[in-house]
């Protein structure tokens, strides 16, 4: 559930992820029934969908929330983990205990959570791109960030203001018998999680950049192959990791964070539902799908609509939020035959996390997204206190990277929506000398 909601500006938002049985939901809202089953199928024709534990329900109006399963690098391999429910985070708490080495894969949020997280075991962190974060910053901020992975780790014991995801106890949300997910953690999945290895006081993070993996071998796979050449230099792993560029490395485990897909699959058969690109369910500004009466929210949709120049869709758990709410307003306006706009939120991206210990404040176009060269960056930057970027336009400021306790983040929103003409200000516009707060308020 979502609580301690707070409406930090126009666009950014800033709340805690609470996991609580499904009771607390049906006692505050009493026309409301939760069924915990896996959809076993939808037939949109008929309006009626069907759950794995048999039970047949007729809808007037239905919305699709199913979100995203992590894009693992294999199936069913039990030396590779996925991080994504609340099931699946625990059983690496309990893998990592017993580790000495793991190699993770993928540069987006989870993966840059994990690897500054881990404590006691030795991390190997393979990464496509020629910088960390790329997902989310570029080399001058992965730059800023990168000494953070040695450094001692600051004090934690500072309240977060930001969405927090509490493991239940209960059992609610966890994945069931069938082996569904549950739902998708939220940005500080790893709080109230000891993220721990077998090795006192050993951490360390080595990061393999512009490479992928090209095979995993079991224990017993490996010694069986031609390359057990170096096998007093490499020891003795349950498993083994070829990159491709041609670096071997032994672990106790692999975590996949390469990523997510579109949780579609149950509601495809039969149906007619237009997929983007990306395999999403495609909607239009109502987020309706092309099926009639069912709509789609979250990371299981892609927006089919022309975007503002502002905003683009991440699987993020802002957005899912966003379009979720929204989705609700669409259903019961069309219900009532009122005529409804596209969200605010919709104007321009932003979002507020935490990486590294540092908040981070991404806006619009923040990494010059679709720009070309048509765009012109103002960097400043003090070591281990702040990063910050805006990028420019014709003069105008279209996107923002704010790293560290800049206290910029609602008069640069303010800038990107007025787009008011900066040409004039120049470098000054980053002066740390000036109280840019003042200046345009």
């Amino acid at each position: 559930m979502v609580t301690n909601f707070e409406q930090v500006s126009k666009t950014l938002e800033e709340f805690d992820l609470e996991e609580q049985p499904s009771s607390v939901l049906e006692e505050k809202y009493p026309n409301l029934k939760v069924v915990q089953s896996a959809v076993k199928l939808v037939r949109t024709k008929e309006h009626l969908l069907q759950t794995e534990d048999g039970q047949t329900f007729h809808y007037r109006k239905l919305c699709i929330c199913s979100g995203a399963r992590p894009k693992l690098l294999t199936q069913d391999n039990p030396h590779v983990l996925g991080i994504r429910d609340t099931d699946s985070a625990q059983k690496f708490q309990k893998r990592l205990s017993k580790a000495k080495r793991i190699v993770v894969i993928g540069n987006g949020g989870i993966a840059l959570e994990l690897v500054y997280e881990v404590e006691g075991c030795e991390v190997i962190w393979a990464i496509k791109d020629k910088a960390i974060g790329n997902t989310f910053f570029d080399a001058g901020a992965a730059q800023f960030l990168i000494p953070s992975l040695g450094a001692d780790k600051k004090d934690r014991s500072l309240p977060y203001k930001r969405a927090r995801y509490a493991t239940d106890k209960t059992g609610a949300g966890h994945s069931g018998a069938s082996g569904e997910l549950g739902s998708a953690l939220g940005p500080d999945w790893h709080e109230g999680i000891e993220l721990k290895g077998a090795v006192q006081n050993s951490s360390g993070v080595h990061v393999e950049y512009e490479c992928a993996v090209d095979k995993l071998y079991t224990q017993q796979e490996f010694l069986q192959s031609k390359l057990n050449t170096n096998k007093s230099e490499l020891g003795l792993w349950p498993a083994y990791v070829q990159l491709t560029n041609k670096k071997i490395y032994g672990c106790d485990f692999v975590v996949s964070a390469t990523g997510v897909v579109p949780n579609t699959d149950p509601f495809l058969s039969g149906n007619n539902f237009k997929l983007a690109e990306d395999h999403g369910l495609r909607v239009n500004d109502h987020m309706r799908t092309s099926e009639q009466d069912v709509y789609a929210a979250g990371d299981v949709c892609t927006a089919g609509w022309d975007p503002s120049a502002l905003w683009q869709q991440m699987r993020l758990w802002t957005q899912a939020r966003q379009m979720g709410w929204y989705a609700a307003r669409c259903m019961a306006a069309d219900v009532l035959e009122e005529p409804i706009e596209l969200d605010f939120c919709f104007e321009l991206f932003s979002h507020i996390t935490k990486f590294f210990n540092y908040k981070v404040v991404l806006l619009g176009k923040f990494n010059a997204q679709g720009l070309g060269q048509d765009h012109e960056l103002l960097v400043r930057c003090t070591k281990g206190q702040e990063y910050v970027k805006v990028v420019l336009t014709g003069g105008r400021m279209v996107g923002a990277v704010l790293i560290g306790e800049t206290d910029l983040e609602e008069t640069f929103e303010n800038l990107i929506l007025n787009q008011m003409d900066l040409s004039r200000y120049g470098e000054e516009l980053l002066n740390p000398n000036i109280d840019i707060e003042d200046y345009f308020d």
